[in-house]
């Protein structure tokens, strides 16, 4: 069995191989299960008094390919390592053969879960953003927002970026990194604005309240929804979907994301707006953007299907 630590993995993950490898797993396809959630406790007398310091969630997501690959992430939450001085969130992935059941690679999973997510939003974009798209804003400075002008700039011509987050030392530190990069990187405290001049609005953050909404979008831009992975989380207000072409990661979002939950509680939208996934898009069923005008929006949750995909890319390398 092979170990990839951080930075093993990070390198076998560039985005010009990631993106076109997430294309060709969901339009070929693997199984994935529900993922398993369970509480951990531990007893009060090692948590200090502290309840949050006493619980974690671990999650088990698995995916398989028959006769190929089967794929184990598992990501650990524990809200109490503030406190400790570690990070909130750990994360490892385990591939085997699926025919053997013989273990083949584990891999750092926080850097698998930050690249794969950065490159499923890309992958929309290549179909969801105009061809010329080349201004970025991104609507948070965390891990995954980090990653998102390298990957975006793999699919479209993006030059500039603009940076708003809830602090603005964070933003400014952001722009100064990306513009390290190689991007005309500026952090802005004025996010309506931003959003009305941008190609592609990009959200990542951990919000319960809509940041964005659709009375800033321009017409023609591309809203990126990374965020809201549970029914109490949102990024968007109702009006960001109104008039536009919304696509899913997969159909579970209908499931899993305040981003439309909210919205379909109002009557603002319905299931029955969505036009298609990254499955139907990547096998050519859906059409994404159809002219320079049109406003679109993907929301994505996150899938094991595009964990296994970034496994395999790393494994086989």
């Amino acid at each position: 069995m092979h170990f990839f630590d951080a930075d093993a993995t990070r390198t076998a993950l560039p985005f010009d191989r990631l993106i076109p490898a997430l294309r060709e797993r969901f339009a070929g396809g693997c199984e994935t299960p529900p993922r398993h959630v369970h509480e951990i406790i531990s007893p009060i007398g090692e948590a200090g008094g502290d309840p949050a310091a006493r619980r974690m969630t671990s999650l088990i997501m698995p995916a398989w390919i028959a006769g190929r690959y089967y794929g184990v992430k598992i990501v650990n939450i524990a809200p109490g390592n503030a406190k400790r001085g570690l990070p909130g969130l750990h994360a490892t992935y385990m591939l085997f053969d699926a025919r053997t059941g013989a273990p083949l690679a584990q891999m750092d999973g926080d850097v698998v879960t930050a690249r794969r997510t950065a490159a499923a939003s890309a992958l929309a974009a290549s179909y969801m953003a105009r061809a010329n798209a080349s201004h970025l804003l991104l609507v948070g400075a965390g891990r995954v927002a980090r990653l998102l002008p390298e990957a975006h700039r793999t699919v479209r011509p993006i030059d500039r970026v603009t940076v708003w987050a809830r602090r603005e030392s964070e933003a400014q530190a952001l722009a100064d990194q990306l513009r390290g990069q190689g991007f005309n990187a500026s952090a802005t405290s004025q996010l309506a604005a931003a959003c009305g001049e941008a190609d592609i609005v990009s959200c990542a953050t951990l919000s319960t309240e809509a940041l964005v909404r659709g009375a800033w979008l321009a017409p023609g831009s591309h809203l990126d929804l990374i965020g809201s992975f549970t029914p109490a989380m949102r990024e968007a207000d109702d009006a960001c979907f109104e008039g536009a072409r919304l696509f899913l990661d997969t159909d579970e979002a209908l499931q899993k994301s305040g981003d439309l939950l909210i919205p379909m509680q109002h009557g603002a939208l319905r299931a029955e707006d969505v036009r298609g996934t990254l499955t139907t898009l990547s096998k050519g069923v859906a059409t994404g953007r159809k002219n320079d005008t049109e406003r679109t929006v993907f929301k994505s949750v996150g899938t094991a299907l595009e964990d296994l995909a970034a496994a395999i890319l790393v494994h086989e390398q």
